[in-house]
């Protein structure tokens, strides 16, 4: 999954539900600290996976079958999702223990959930890190060779896009359309259908664009599921024809999985003194805006799960 597809902070929400609490913690240690404070005070502890399965028995859990949705016990959070269930005893410990006990058995917990949400932030960090260093690394390879195109789409890569951007706006043409294409859910397909099914809704969608692109047409993948595309010296309605078709290809588009859709902004250039770059943030800023309106749609979801 390419870095610049889900940004670090989205990456950090989502991706705690693939990670469990063996990834997280090291169990024998944990286990160790749950038996020390079993055979010190009497705490009798059972802790569980996110769905119930036990994993560390303290005391005696034989006959308890826990429920973790009707009796969640205390909830280990991790970057705000459960990954675990903590069961607590206390009937073995003595009344006049019974606080500072408390205080202790909070302090494990507290000191489990600081350990865990560390690792996970290392981790999900490092490998975002590794990503955009390969990343950027294949971009240096393909300016120092030459090499203008995205290799999965043939469309120009971002570094090659970026260039041609400047050399339109120094080139001092007015007017040029600056349009924003990005894929709706692509994350879906790529949970669903895994990366070989997003990588080909990317493709998908990038043939859409070039086949209903006049050859004049500069069109970039600048990002994961990202497109640019610049229309120098438009006719009048040229842009949002171009727009109209590439959305009705989208959505006429058969496959037994994948629903190709697509949300789109532009904005214009109207005179040499604007910067291109500013003009294609008011082309994002439209895309979020119809990003929006397609997916409170009942007809959008419906397409989406077609082939779930």
């Amino acid at each position: 999954m390419a870095y610049g597809s889900i940004p670090l902070e989205k990456r950090l929400k989502d991706n705690i539900k693939n990670y469990s609490l063996k990834s997280l913690l090291d169990l024998s240690l944990l286990s160790s600290q749950a038996n020390s404070l079993y055979q010190l005070f009497r705490i009798e502890l059972l802790i569980t996976d996110r769905h119930g399965e036990k994993i560390i028995v303290c005391g005696d859990f034989t006959s308890y079958q826990p429920d973790v949705v009707k009796e969640p016990g205390i909830k280990l959070r991790i970057a705000d999702r459960t990954v675990a269930h903590i069961y607590v005893r206390y009937e073995q410990v003595e009344k006049e223990q019974l606080l500072a006990v408390q205080t202790l058995v909070d302090g494990f917990i507290k000191t489990a959930q600081e350990l865990g949400e560390k690792t996970y932030l290392y981790k999900e960090t490092a490998a975002y890190t590794d990503e955009l260093e390969e990343k950027l690394e294949k971009e240096s390879y393909q300016v120092k060779h030459g090499e203008k195109n995205d290799e999965l789409t043939g469309v120009l890569n971002r570094t090659y896009f970026e260039n041609r951007l400047k050399i339109v706006d120094r080139s001092q043409i007015a007017p040029v359309c600056a349009i924003c294409v990005n894929i709706n859910d692509w994350k879906y397909a790529n949970d669903h259908f895994g990366e070989e099914g997003s990588d080909r809704l990317i493709k998908i969608v990038a043939d859409i664009l070039q086949e209903k692109a006049k050859p004049e047409y500069i069109i970039g993948r600048v990002d994961g599921d990202v497109f640019n595309v610049l229309i120098p010296m438009p006719e009048e309605g040229e842009s949002d024809t171009y727009c109209s078709v590439v959305k009705e290809a989208c959505d006429r588009y058969e496959d037994a999985q994948l629903a190709p859709s697509v949300a789109i902004g532009s904005a214009m250039k109207e005179n040499v003194e604007e910067s291109l770059t500013d003009v294609l943030s008011d082309a994002e800023y439209e895309m979020f805006e119809d990003k929006l309106t397609i997916k409170n749609t009942p007809e959008y979801k419906k397409r989406l799960q077609k082939g779930c």
